[in-house]
């Protein structure tokens, strides 16, 4: 049996491509209202459609349509539907070589949640007469859910899912106005609960990190493209050129032509 662990994350290697057992449409809540089961031998890979109460591992998770989940296997899981409810998911083995990475057992998808519906869409489209082109989206979309919330630090700390939800969105939202409190609307909270939770979980203010993206992606978009500069400042949402010669000042420490310069 493959344990949780600590702060409710499951370790996966996706270094080698998935062994998918099983894709399909799960249905489940007209025979009853719980399921409880585990799967012994084989990871649990669920995009869900639905609002349900979900228990892994005796942790308790509230789902909604976009929210994912990869269980380890052995782990139990208990579900309490609120009517007729549907999910995409896939049954499949990983291997045990290459690096381990933290992913959040059940996040939001955000952004990501299109590319991951198609991408599992496919894969059963493909069960079984091209188990090949099976394996290749169920892969890609693991490595989607892995990378849905990296930290800009690099570490494997998991975000708790409404702040990864957030940081999804303000990733897709960079070159758009972003406010704390439509952030918070998006992902079902109120403002100040987001910003509790975001700083708690990320060490920074929300729009702290929305900032420091912004300059981090402009640093980019200066130093290795040649998008003009006002093109640059509109990528990063901060349209108005002599705000975004402050911003660049400020969180880069030169002017945006210094920048490309160097």
């Amino acid at each position: 049996m493959t344990e949780l662990p600590p702060a409710h994350t499951s370790r996966v290697r996706l270094d080698g491509p998935p062994d998918p057992v099983a894709v399909g449409i799960g249905v489940h809540g007209p025979a009853g209202h719980v399921d409880e089961f585990q799967l012994p031998h084989l990871w649990q890979f669920h995009l869900y459609a639905y609002e349900a109460d979900l228990t892994v591992g005796g942790v308790a998770h509230r789902i909604r349509p976009g929210t994912v989940s990869l269980v380890p296997p052995g782990t139990p899981v208990v579900y309490r539907y609120r009517g007729r409810s549907e999910h995409l998911y896939a049954h499949l083995r990983l291997g045990a070589a290459g690096v381990a990475r933290e992913v959040p057992t059940v996040q939001h998808a955000g952004h990501q949640l299109g590319v991951l519906e198609a991408r599992l869409k496919q894969a059963l489209a493909s069960w079984p007469q091209t188990p090949g082109r099976t394996v290749a989206e169920v892969w890609a979309a693991l490595w989607t859910v892995a990378e849905l919330a990296p930290l800009r630090d690099g570490s494997a700390r998991a975000l708790p899912p409404v702040v990864a939800a957030a940081v999804a969105l303000i990733e897709a939202r960079l070159a758009q106005p972003l406010a704390v409190a439509d952030l918070a609307k998006a992902v079902g909270i109120s403002h100040n609960h987001l910003t509790r939770l975001f700083r708690a979980a990320t060490g920074e203010t929300v729009v702290g990190y929305i900032r420091a993206r912004r300059m981090e992606r402009a640093r980019h978009l200066l130093r290795d493209s040649t998008l003009s500069i006002a093109g640059v400042a509109a990528a990063v949402g901060i349209p108005d050129l002599q705000a975004f010669n402050k911003a660049c000042r400020r969180g880069l420490g030169a002017s945006p032509r210094a920048v490309r310069a160097a």
